[in-house]
């Protein structure tokens, strides 16, 4: 689990783990590493940044093949393209985008295992509030279909999330970020935003379906059709 160790990422190892698997969590950060497991339980840590496709490729050469890969790490800020340098836009695609494509040319899968990307719904919905990130989004969605052809039998698919509260938004003061989710579920069916169990769940039934593959999953609150 590439990004166990917060928000959407830490909920799937947790979903994981209740289930019997037997984990591997990577993050860039040792800290949030030791207090994912101590939340998870029993589970192996690697940390890893997941931009560095060398140390990638050592940490899945060094092991056997694993039943299932999920991919939820990121590093990234958002805004309108064009009040942003181009070099902050282009650390948020070496993380997002370039890191799932580091992580699937470098895993060793069992053929009947799966590859699990994380997007998010502004892939398909796009929104010039954050510019970038709805094209890297989208990206990972294409690249999770495309994958799905070049790895079979192993199963690729991606899980769309909408607005989910997970600690990426500490960035804000808490007023503000409440102001933002009451603003984001106003506008939904569902009238709430998510929570990082439910990204989780729809991943861990991904990760069991073995007639799965070649789909881009949302679990937006209905914001695609909203």
């Amino acid at each position: 689990m590439f990004g166990g160790s917060s928000g959407i990422g830490l909920a799937t190892a947790q979903a994981a783990s209740a289930l019997g698997a037997r984990l591997t969590i990577a993050s860039r950060t040792e800290a949030r590493l030791r207090e994912a497991a101590r939340r998870i339980g029993q589970v192996e840590t690697a940390v890893i940044d997941i931009r560095d496709a060398a140390a990638v490729k050592r940490f899945f050469d060094g092991r056997d093949p694993f039943d299932h890969v999920v991919v939820s790490a990121a590093e990234l800020a958002v805004g309108p393209l064009r009040k942003r340098g181009l070099g902050d836009e282009r650390a948020a695609m070496d993380s997002k985008f370039w890191g799932a494509v580091n992580v699937a040319h470098a895993a060793r899968i069992r053929p009947d295992g799966s590859l699990t990307l994380v997007s998010g719904m502004i892939g398909t919905r796009p929104t010039g509030a954050a510019t970038m990130l709805s094209a890297i989004n989208a990206a990972i969605d294409a690249l999770a279909k495309a994958l799905a052809t070049e790895m079979a039998p192993v199963r690729v698919n991606c899980v769309s999330p909408g607005r989910i509260e997970t600690p990426w938004w500490d960035f804000l003061s808490p007023a503000d970020r409440q102001a933002l989710f009451d603003r984001t579920a106003s506008g939904l069916p569902l009238k709430r935003i998510g929570r990082p169990e439910e990204v989780a769940a729809q991943i861990v039934h991904i990760m069991q379906n073995g007639f799965m593959t070649g789909s881009v999953v949302l679990v937006d609150g209905g914001g695609a059709v909203a």
